[in-house]
């Protein structure tokens, strides 16, 4: 069974607050670190050696250039560098591509190989302060593997922003879509929940919510946000939740699940901000009550969709 077969039980792991990473090194260097990603959002290992890489003059010092894949067109990326690591060009040779998948945006990032696949419940995965320090930390949080080495996950969303940031949120456009719509004044009054662990993420909701002029409040992980709500004097204040699926200490399905499970939050309308776009995560969302699902690269239209989902509660709590 190769590594990423493991790949089909991902929905009801995070259903379960759990997640399977797949482990990997960027330098054969024995005390090099490991690192990971969520195995949903790879699609397989190639040999760097039996791909032809076609550079591409001007581009970004971290975009070494295209290889043609199963006839896509795949730009990859230098991870190493990023991480301020140089390959030599005889590791390179030795190097592999791991083929990823971020909301339809298909790259290629260079790492050394493959380790393995391993499983780990959201409370093992941890978020350092010292990783939140600024804008520009690159370590997104941290586990353990068994032998107890550090493992460290990184914001591949904020390598996107920096190297291919066309594929990335179109913030400007946010107000624009606004423009023909009605506020609901509980949300022009109110202060929207966001519960996203990616500072690149974060980064582009707190410039579309500044450009709308809509209160809001960011809690790096799930466990924070739903703390938070269980000791608010009135919910029913709260317009709208807005959550990731994948974050330290709780997911975003276990979001869901207890708010939606509360009488006093299951009316907050929630919508699900993700790069794990799949069908799969998508209907276990809406199963577990989710009122709406949206591309994090398509977040400029996250308020129209949300005042979209409180009008339709508003019209569901009339009397009939």
């Amino acid at each position: 069974m190769s590594l990423l077969e493991h790949v089909d039980a991902a929905t009801n792991l995070a259903k379960n607050n759990e997640v399977q990473l797949l482990v990997f090194k960027i330098d054969a260097a024995e005390e090099s670190p490991y690192y990971a990603i969520n195995v949903f959002k790879t699609r397989e290992v190639v040999e760097a050696k039996r791909h032809y890489l076609t550079q591409i003059p001007g581009a970004h010092p971290l975009l070494e250039g295209t290889i043609v894949l199963r006839e896509l067109q795949i730009p990859i990326l230098n991870l190493p560098k990023w991480l301020g690591v140089e390959l030599s060009d005889e590791k390179k040779k030795a190097s592999n591509l791991l083929i990823c998948d971020f909301n339809g945006v298909i790259i290629g990032i260079r790492i050394m190989y493959a380790y393995r696949v391993i499983k780990k419940n959201w409370n093992e995965m941890h978020a350092p302060d010292s990783y939140r320090l600024g804008d520009d930390g690159l370590v997104i949080n941290d586990t353990r593997l068994d032998d107890g080495s550090l493992c460290l996950v990184l914001d591949y969303e904020k390598l996107l922003a920096d190297v291919i940031p066309q594929a990335m949120v179109n913030v400007e456009s946010s107000v624009q879509s606004l423009a023909n719509m009605t506020i609901p004044e509980k949300l022009k009054n109110g202060v929207v929940l966001i519960a996203e662990d990616s500072k690149t993420a974060q980064r582009h909701l707190r410039q579309i919510f500044e450009h709308a002029k809509i209160g809001y409040q960011i809690f790096n992980n799930g466990k924070d946000l739903v703390e938070f709500i269980a000791r608010h004097p009135n919910p029913d204040r709260i317009p709208a939740v807005i959550t990731d699926i994948e974050m330290p200490e709780m997911s975003g399905f276990t979001v869901i699940q207890q708010l939606k499970a509360n009488p006093n939050t299951k009316s907050i309308p929630i919508i699900v901000n993700s790069s794990m776009t799949g069908d799969n995560n998508k209907r276990e969302a809406a199963g577990l009550g989710a009122d709406g699902f949206i591309d994090k690269t398509k977040s400029e239209n996250i308020l129209p969709l949300i005042v979209e989902k409180m009008g339709e509660m508003t019209t569901k709590l009339l009397p009939k």
